[in-house]
């Protein structure tokens, strides 16, 4: 059992809350029974170590159980030593380890999608994780981040996403410009989410067809640059009295209206 926060192996996963580290090491961290769960389940073999309290294993059979058929021993440590690890002030007892993934942008593009995500200056974790969320349950074939937008292995990234992130294929540090090329080359139709945009509702018809949807940054949204790229841009109709919506709120509405059209035309 791991009893010394202090140790280096400690230390090396705790470090794994800084961007440098990420980059460095290629790994990220995982906390609580769900993203582990996730994990183990759907990309078990991006799992590198799992630690847990064992009073979380006596909780979470399941996890234990899921970890010995990857071939992971499951590292036992105290309640002081997860704490050390973690990122957040109660990680539920159970930490993991994971090798970073990430998808080719021509492999994405070239598997004849019909839903896409591209972000475009995303900043916000909470927002970019809850995207990707929004995506996996609309269906969508893939998540691309350009590299303007936050990291999508930051631990506030990884716990919006609810485990979603090993779900679907998510392309890293992409040009926004090389997205929307490959995206025109694969027939898809990219339309940007823009509160400068024609009405929403005269075009959700075009939403059948293959679709790229862009989302831009929570505060500026999308430079002139980013919306000449595009093949039109839409904006969703407020009818209250909020100022606008939150980008995720936003992101989710237009890709859920896109995965009914195109399982109604189906």
């Amino acid at each position: 059992m791991l009893e010394n926060p202090r140790s280096p192996r400690v230390r090396a996963v705790a470090k794994l809350t800084k961007r440098s580290a990420r980059q460095e090491t290629g790994l990220f961290l995982l906390e609580g029974p769900q993203a582990a769960r996730e994990a183990l389940i759907h990309r078990p073999e991006t799992l590198v170590e799992v630690f847990a309290t064992p009073t979380a294993m006596e909780r979470h059979p399941d996890v234990r159980d899921a970890a010995r058929d990857a071939g992971l021993e499951v590292i036992f440590t105290t309640e002081a030593v997860l704490d050390s690890m973690a990122d957040t002030v109660t990680p539920q007892g159970i930490v993991a380890v994971a090798r970073q993934t990430p998808a080719s942008v021509r492999d994405v593009f070239a598997a004849s999608p019909r839903l896409v995500v591209i972000c475009e200056e995303v900043r916000d974790p909470g927002n970019l994780g809850t995207i990707i969320r929004a995506a996996d349950a609309a269906g969508a074939d893939a998540v691309v981040l350009t590299g303007r937008t936050v990291d999508p292995y930051n631990p506030k990234v990884v716990r919006a996403t609810t485990g979603s992130l090993f779900h679907l294929p998510l392309a890293v540090g992409v040009d926004l410009a090389t997205a929307v090329e490959r995206a025109h080359a694969a027939s898809m139709r990219v339309i940007a989410a823009d509160v400068g945009g024609e009405d929403f509702l005269a075009s959700r018809s075009l939403l059948a067809e293959p679709t790229a949807w862009l989302f831009g940054n929570e505060a500026r949204g999308l430079e002139d640059e980013a919306l000449a790229l595009v093949d039109m841009s839409l904006r969703l109709p407020i009818y209250g009295a909020a100022e606008s919506l939150n980008l995720a709120t936003a992101a989710s509405v237009c890709l859920y209206e896109t995965a009914f059209a195109q399982r109604a035309d189906s």
